[in-house]
């Protein structure tokens, strides 16, 4: 019977740590100094330690040194030395610099989305789609200022909201801001840098004329909607074709906003499309500073934008974001970013697969089989053929010893 090579090599917490060069690791501390004063507990152990966390899903300190210790004698392909005390863990939490992560994830991210195929087909417009939007993680104490107002008996639960602009043709996230929830949306604007071309979607609450009219300069174009008690003046109306009016599209008109909305608000030339959706029975006004795309181009682009709330739910669904491992700030934001580089790491290695898995599948695979010895990416590739290891074909046909 031939012999299985899934079940060789190293954990499967071991492979998905070598996606990450040990010489970024080390550029990334030396960086931003977050080794100093710390004599064995570094930061590549802390980074597997709570990537540990987050894979397996641990809610608490002693849950993940526990599961730590029971697989002591794996440590070593994670070039673990010895497993941390729940003390140590706890210090490096609250004292460990959160751009480590911060870094580590963007640095990730330059070395991995340039090879990433796309994960549906689109065309020239979508790959250069970016989605603006944000989330909140509630926090059942008053660590970071939440949104709303406080109970009755004068109690506040805490927040913490991931602002988050997300790569549409990878469906990873370029950019990730971690804030109090009680910040506004628009902190996250002038801290977009993208390139001549590019698209932006974003909703309601990003309403900002000047950062409009700055992207606008730079050659970005941007699809929002219309706020329903905004002013304007219309200046042309272009006329509707009737296979645009079968597609959906009402008007097509230029239009100028910021009249009447104060002095030092500008006042700015866009484009206002208004598209019927059949199955809400309503119609829909979408900005846009594009004059070039068809009306329901703007449409569908801003459509595209439910694509961050997937991925939103799929961080939520798929990370221990209900319990922390920490009751201060820095420990919040540390756990919250290495879900963010256990997400992309995910993400790579689901598009260098040959075949075809859901991302909630190898998360499940993961999860399961976190410091089990199992070649990863060849059992995604080839699952068939394990069936021929465990179950071989039988020959019931009885040989003669002696021919008659």
């Amino acid at each position: 019977m031939n012999k299985s090579t899934f079940f060789s090599g190293q954990p499967v917490l071991a492979q998905l740590i070598k996606m990450i060069p040990d010489s970024l690791l080390l550029q990334v501390a030396r960086r931003h100094g977050s080794d100093r004063y710390c004599k064995r507990f570094k930061s590549r152990d802390h980074l597997i330690t709570m990537l540990y966390a987050c894979f397996h899903g641990c809610t608490s300190i002693r849950e993940l040194v526990t599961g730590l210790e029971a697989s002591y004698n794996k440590l070593s392909h994670l070039k673990l030395h010895s497993c941390p005390r729940r003390s140590t863990l706890s210090d490096a939490n609250s004292k460990r610099p959160v751009e480590f992560f911060e870094d580590l994830y963007k640095e990730i991210y330059q070395t991995y989305y340039k090879v990433l195929p796309d994960s549906r087909k689109r065309g020239p417009v979508e790959k250069r789609l970016f989605i603006l939007d944000s989330t909140t993680v509630t926090l059942f104490s008053d660590v970071m200022k939440g949104a709303g107002r406080p109970k009755v008996n004068g109690r506040r639960k805490g927040g913490v909201k991931a602002h988050v602009l997300l790569d549409a043709k990878h469906d990873v996230p370029r950019l990730v801001c971690l804030t109090e929830g009680s910040r506004n949306d628009r902190i996250m604007m002038p801290k977009v840098n993208l390139t001549r071309g590019d698209y932006l979607v974003f909703d309601k609450g990003y309403h900002h004329f000047k950062q409009w009219e700055e992207w606008t300069t730079q050659g970005i174009s941007w699809v929002t909607r219309l706020n329903d008690v905004e002013v304007f003046e219309i200046l042309k109306e272009k006329p509707v074709s009737i296979p645009q009016q079968q597609d959906g599209v009402c008007q097509d008109i230029k239009i100028l906003l910021g009249r009447g909305s104060g002095p030092d608000t500008p006042q700015i030339t866009v484009r206002l499309v208004s598209y019927y959706v059949d199955s809400d029975k309503k119609i829909y006004h979408y900005l846009t500073n594009n004059f070039h795309i068809l009306p329901a181009t703007a449409a569908h682009l801003y459509k595209q934008r439910w694509q961050v709330e997937t991925f939103f739910k799929r961080i939520k669904q798929s990370n221990p974001l209900r319990y922390f491992l920490g009751d201060n700030e820095n420990a919040v934001r540390i756990q919250l970013w290495c879900a963010f580089i256990k997400d992309l790491l995910i993400k790579v290695v689901k598009d260098q697969l040959l075949r075809k898995w859901s991302y909630a599948n190898i998360s499940a695979m993961i999860r399961h089989h976190l410091m089990n010895y199992l070649d990863l990416k060849a059992f995604l590739n080839y699952p068939d053929k394990l069936k021929h290891y465990l179950y071989p074909v039988r020959n019931d046909h009885q040989l003669v010893l002696f021919r008659t």
